[in-house]
């Protein structure tokens, strides 16, 4: 029966090669568990979020198995998870009651598009219309702000504010436990990693957990809920965290999102989180693939339509059960470096997922200095992409990605990079006289900016 539905002698595997190589996806992808209540926690519950993320990852990576025949597993997106909690909710919608009902409503319209892109065959003809340095720019700005987001979590970055409303950016105190151990476990992943050694970031994750517990049996880590810090002990006593969901599931507000003085913010954030999941999910499932060697000569993947259109199932699932967008993860790479050719490795994958739920207790004790190692070292993968823009090239590409990697983590918005990039990468190509370069769907891209940047200039007025 596997034989048949996954074709393993076909793509040169078999059963046994491919259940190892789900488990090391698993193993490699598992933090994103303890990540993600951990952003979307400080917007929405986070029993509901660790429930809809595994159960959302799941199903995404059993139809990426059985639709799509990849050994590729989805869940929720990093950066695209920060954008949701940081920019979205507690930025452009601070001050709305239960911004997070909104930015659920835009990840699913989002999810709701591109599965229409994916059917009609739009979903890649958008990739091919976004000039090359772009990519590579979003990707490392992604990656700043993903890292700038852990460095204040663990508290190694520190703010102060000034009595005269200014705001000083410094060190924090290597005194405080969640600082000394988060650099701890950023410094273990890093040589793990570099060891190959397999499952390295929830190992870094997992060790500076335990050093945390131990600092606070010593009193070093002093427990204290009223500043928001709190026991690092699982608290097995509230059972599996299923009831959670009610507070997450389904929980959408069109009300706002269609009501005529928010409707072009509205669609800004849509456009924002499809944008940056349609980088994140090409790039991933290119380099994968590459990996595998399951490109054809032309350097194109077979059923790149299935793979799409996995994805927009997963986001639009995820959406409905309560967590930001669901994408395709590069750590899908360690499961096929492990042998890994069918969808049967990513079936085994979401096994697994399904069998966390069990442990929701474990997972969600995790601080968040524990999964800062974790955000730091995703952060630095993403940065690589760098290497790869062409500084000596069009003037246009070169700052149109120097824009987005630079706005995007002082700005504090993912959004805010992109939208500058696309913006000076269009205005820069017509003043060169090259207007005709500019394709249909980046013309598209940037009037919807346009209209985002006019919207808050009326707003400040």
């Amino acid at each position: 029966m596997l034989e048949k539905c996954f074709k393993l002698q076909e793509n040169g595997t078999d059963v046994r090669r491919e259940v190892i190589a789900g488990l090391t996806t698993f193993l490699t992808m598992a933090y994103i568990l303890a990540v993600n209540p951990n952003i979307l926690g400080s917007v929405m519950d986070r029993g509901g979020v660790f429930m809809a993320t595994a159960l959302a990852s799941a199903l995404a990576t059993f139809v990426m198995a059985f639709l799509a025949n990849y050994p590729i597993a989805l869940s929720a997106g990093l950066g695209l998870n920060a954008y949701f909690a940081y920019t979205v909710c507690l930025g452009e919608l601070a001050g709305e009651a239960d911004p997070f009902t909104i930015a659920l409503t835009a990840v699913l319209c989002e999810g709701i598009i591109f599965l229409i892109l994916s059917v009609f065959k739009v979903r890649e003809a958008m990739v091919n219309g976004i000039p090359q340095n772009l990519k590579n720019g979003i990707s490392a700005g992604i990656g700043l702000f993903v890292a700038y987001i852990a460095l204040q979590g663990a508290g190694i970055v520190t703010f102060t504010h000034g009595d005269d409303g200014s705001t000083t950016i410094g060190l924090g105190s290597f005194a405080r436990p969640e600082v000394a151990l988060a650099l701890l476990g950023f410094a273990l992943i890093v040589v793990l990693a570099k060891k190959n050694v397999k499952g390295a970031v929830l190992i870094g994750i997992i060790v500076t957990w335990v050093l945390g517990i131990f600092a606070e049996k010593i009193g070093w880590y002093v427990v204290n809920p009223d500043a928001g810090v709190y026991s690092l002990m699982p608290d097995f006593s509230a059972g599996l965290q299923v009831a959670g969901l009610a507070n997450t599931a389904f929980k959408f507000n069109f009300a706002w999102a269609l009501a005529p003085g928010h409707f072009v913010q509205f669609i800004a954030i849509v456009f924002s989180f499809l944008y940056v999941d349609l980088f994140d999910t090409v790039g991933t499932v290119v380099a994968v693939a590459d990996k595998a060697g399951l490109l054809d000569k032309e350097g194109k993947l077979p059923r790149v339509g299935k793979v799409l259109l996995s994805d927009a199932i997963g986001t639009v699932a995820g959406a409905c059960l309560g967590t930001s967008t669901i994408t395709s993860f590069v750590e899908s790479s360690a499961g096929v470096a492990a042998g890994g050719r069918t969808g049967l490795t990513a079936c085994v994958t979401g096994i697994m997922f399904l069998v966390s739920i069990v442990l929701s207790p474990i997972f969600l004790a995790i601080p968040g200095f524990a999964t800062a190692p974790a955000l730091m070292y995703v952060g630095m993968l993403m940065v690589s992409s760098a290497k790869q823009i062409d500084f000596e090239g069009d003037i246009a590409d070169t700052v149109g990605a120097y824009l987005a990697m630079l706005m995007m983590p002082l700005c504090y918005s993912i959004a805010t990079g992109i939208m500058f990039a696309i913006l000076f990468w269009v205005v820069i190509k017509v003043f060169e006289g090259k207007a005709k370069d500019v394709s249909p769907i980046m013309w598209v891209v940037f009037a919807l900016f346009a209209l985002r940047i006019a919207a808050l200039v009326t707003n400040f007025q």
